[in-house]
């Protein structure tokens, strides 16, 4: 096994669960609000980690693109690795790294589509060439050659040439709607600070109360 006895100080700045505010979806902002003053690269990239129908796990890097009470929003291709395994298990993962500050947030919930509405304004808010992208891209699926991938974009470019170009039905916007949300913040000698919000399901299917502990390292 090739060794990779490496060790990174993280520091003595503490996380105090006074530090934090009472809803975390809203310390998140914060937190990305200052990972983006930091000038951290991507600070809105994500790892998503899903469970196909195999029980097999799979994480690949997103964006966000909205967070509000309801949770966090990222769009993709229904038909793609993840679209098919959240059709089938729906509880997901998602974790921000913002490593050079010595921050994370991990977050568990379930993942749901959004309405239809939602998704053709985000669609419609993108560049004309990641428009046209959701059509040439048959993501996830084999393809022999990149000129072929290449081939496909061209052809759809020029069938939206001068046009609008409309959101394809297999292509929206999910939800993560959040049960537990943990900001975790590096220290010296790998005692770290850990602050774990979790909330339950209730009875009538609502979302009771955050409830907030501190974990150890």
């Amino acid at each position: 096994m090739e060794s990779l006895n490496r060790h990174e100080d993280y520091g003595q700045e503490s996380l105090d669960e006074t530090h934090l505010l009472s809803d975390p979806i809203e310390q998140f902002k914060i937190w990305l609000r200052e990972a983006e003053a930091a000038q951290i690269y991507e600070p809105n990239a994500f790892v998503l980690g899903t469970v196909d129908e195999h029980s097999h796990p799979r994480t690949r890097t997103v964006l966000l693109k909205g967070v509000d009470e309801r949770g966090f929003f990222f769009a993709t291709n229904y038909l793609s690795r993840k679209g098919e395994a959240v059709a089938v298990n729906n509880n997901v993962s998602a974790t921000f790294g913002w490593y050079s500050m010595y921050r994370q947030v991990l977050i568990q919930g379930t993942a749901e589509k959004v309405d239809p509405a939602e998704s053709d304004e985000y669609h419609a808010s993108r560049p004309h060439d990641s428009q046209v992208a959701a059509w040439s891209s048959h993501q996830s699926k084999p393809i022999d050659t990149r000129s072929a991938l290449d081939t496909q974009f061209e052809q759809a470019l020029a069938k939206f040439e001068n046009t609008d170009v409309p959101r394809p039905d297999y292509w929206g916007g999910y939800r993560i709607v959040p049960t537990r949300i943990e900001f975790w913040k590096g220290r010296s000698n790998r005692m770290h600070d850990r602050i774990e919000f979790s909330r339950s399901t209730l009875a009538d299917g609502s979302l009771g109360q955050w409830q907030v502990q501190r974990l150890q390292p």
